[in-house]
């Protein structure tokens, strides 16, 4: 079964290599949705891929890379019918 969760992370999260230690994660993990640099600071992902990837994923995103300090997760719900993405990318 596939599930879509919408994150969004909170903490030094902007400028230590997150969002490039997301793809590489997403990609281990057959994950696939996107990631942003959010003008508050912090760090907007949208992750679809099996269960436990996706669960994995939201593990790995906690330790961050070695420079990130992540302090909270939030999950935004998914109230509509999401796109069904191919690939992650990064939005700009």
């Amino acid at each position: 079964m596939r599930i879509t969760k919408h994150l969004k992370i909170h903490g030094r999260v902007q400028g230590v290599g997150f969002r490039y230690f997301t793809i590489q994660q997403a990609k281990e993990l057959g994950i696939n949705g996107w990631v942003t640099n959010r003008s508050d600071g912090t760090v907007e992902a949208l992750l679809q891929g099996k269960v436990a990837s996706v669960d994995e994923m939201i593990e790995r995103l906690h330790r961050g890379p070695i420079a990130a300090k992540v302090t909270e997760i939030k999950e935004i719900p998914v109230t509509d019918s999401p796109e069904n993405y191919r690939h992650f990318t990064v939005r700009r």
